[in-house]
């Protein structure tokens, strides 16, 4: 076996890698599904759709291969956090998929902090209730949807519902069951005593397995649709974050991640799972066995410039939307964007919160309104990394990858922002090659996934802070801070006239 495939199920598309034993990237395959957004605050997804997607990607990808499809020896999925995918004891679908930044919840967010109570609850989940995780969403469908409910035979997270078409298997990772906040995080067990006070049959909560693990292989209409050989092994895979953070090397203390994509993520590894963070970041298993993860989350990172984009540049490309930031000084001519289009998670867990333009002046360009809408995204994962540095986290150095590592002026911005070093790797393509990477480890291609990282991740360039920088983004941090204080209640009147 010379080659591993890596399927990374995002919110717009799914993408899918063929790899080498040299970590080399033969083939790329991305195909696009609909977003579903009937009422403000709701965002679905048909499953069918991902299913589709994957099988007829998987198909391009066999195309495109120039080899021998018996040297294809495994392939592993990551996948979108959260996401509440219903069966019937048929294994069919009963509903759309209930998405990670779908905001429906805040009732039922309360519900659980008064029936469980906090302290238990951060105790066991190591998070807090929020509306985009996986229990908040049981509850909605529960209470609103009693007939569908009672109907539930098992929940599965996007990723493993996908896997489930692809082999007939049900199961699901500790990596993404973490994000369900109905995982006791370290005893590494669905929580009976959640489901029982929430009254959620706890049978209906998938079966738990490592990332690397062999769930099976694939079915035999698959193998006809694919042309993939029905002696690939499939493993579980795991939550796009930490499979992100396999594949950039978050695999020893030190090491942290940023990642923007439609969200924004600065990730650092942990060793053990006993750190106590109040709730303020997340707290999560890791891909890799026995190990963890702290993340705070921006909701509208990358999602932030691509409405502006698509609102106000529709027919423009991204290059050529950035053209001319460079020519912009810090700050954007004192113009000031707090990135909160659907809420917000760090440090604000307040899905009401909306976003802001703040010192809009006459002389203002589209360019600078670009600028900054960068540098407030930049800004909100800087309050992450202030919350790791708080609790004791070195974070000297970090990784980027996703839409902000794709440009020089947001590296540099990043390393200025964060007052840290930023690496740029030589071949960045995040969840996907994390999942390649748990394939290639379950094939036996590694001992440990850390000497799988050693071959497959190169760095390619570091961004260092400008002193000078440093001091005009930490005076406008601080101004940042403070929009959102002074906006909550303002967002909190407006919600009558969202319609």
């Amino acid at each position: 076996m010379k080659y591993v495939i890596g399927i990374d199920l995002g919110t717009s598309a799914v993408k899918l890698l063929l790899v080498n034993q040299e970590g080399t990237v033969c083939a790329e395959v991305s195909r696009p599904y609909p977003l579903i957004q009937t009422k403000a605050g709701y965002s679905e997804q048909e499953p069918e759709q991902w299913v589709k997607a994957t099988v007829e990607g998987l198909a391009e990808l066999v195309q495109i291969f120039t080899g021998n499809v018996e040297d294809i020896g495994g392939l592993s999925l990551s996948g979108q956090m959260h996401g509440l995918v219903l069966l019937d004891p048929d294994d069919h679908v009963l509903r759309n998929a209930i998405l990670w930044n779908d905001t429906r919840t805040s009732a039922q967010c309360h519900q659980i902090v008064e029936t469980v109570g906090e302290e238990f609850l951060l105790r066991t989940t190591k998070n807090r209730a929020l509306e985009g995780f996986t229990l908040p969403k049981l509850l909605w469908v529960k209470e609103n949807e009693p007939d569908i409910f009672k109907k539930t035979s098992v929940f599965l997270l996007p990723k493993d519902y996908v896997r489930y078409r692809l082999t007939g298997k049900i199961h699901s990772d500790y990596s993404d069951a973490a994000g369900t906040l109905l995982l006791d995080v370290m005893n590494r067990e669905w929580s009976e005593e959640i489901c029982r006070l929430l009254e959620i049959p706890v049978e209906i909560c998938p079966p738990l397995v490592e990332s690397h693990t062999c769930v099976g292989e694939l079915l035999p209409s698959i193998v006809r649709k694919t042309g993939l050989s029905p002696h690939i092994k499939v493993f579980a895979g795991g939550a796009d974050n930490a499979c992100g953070a396999i594949g950039t090397g978050i695999l020893s203390t030190g090491k942290t991640l940023c990642s923007i994509g439609t969200s924004g993520v600065v990730l650092s590894y942990e060793a053990k799972g006993n750190k106590e963070f109040q709730g303020k970041v997340h707290y999560f298993n890791h891909g890799q066995a026995d190990a963890f993860y702290t993340m705070g989350v921006t909701l509208s990172a990358g999602y932030s410039l691509n409405w502006f984009k698509n609102t106000f540049a529709k027919r423009e490309d991204f290059q050529t939307l950035l053209t001319g930031i460079d020519q912009v000084p810090m700050g954007a001519k004192g113009l000031l964007f707090t990135p909160y289009l659907t809420g917000e998670r760090t440090p604000h867990p307040d899905s009401v919160i909306r976003g802001s333009f703040i010192g809009i002046d006459a002389s203002h360009q589209r360019s600078d309104f670009v600028r900054a809408v960068m540098e407030g995204i930049t800004f909100s994962l800087r309050e992450s990394i202030e919350i790791f540095r708080e609790y004791g986290e070195e974070v000297d150095s970090v990784i980027s990858i996703g839409g902000g590592a794709k440009s020089p002026v947001w590296l540099q911005m990043q390393a200025d922002i964060f007052h840290a070093d930023i690496i740029k790797l030589s071949s960045e393509q995040g969840p996907g090659m994390g999942a390649a990477m748990l394939a290639a480890f379950g094939c036996g291609w590694f001992p440990s996934l850390e000497t799988c990282a050693e071959v497959f991740i190169q760095p390619e360039k570091t961004y260092h802070p400008i002193a000078e920088h440093v001091e005009v983004y930490n005076q406008l941090f601080g101004i940042y801070k403070q929009v959102y204080s002074q906006t909550k209640a303002l967002s909190e009147d407006l919600m009558k006239f969202r319609k």
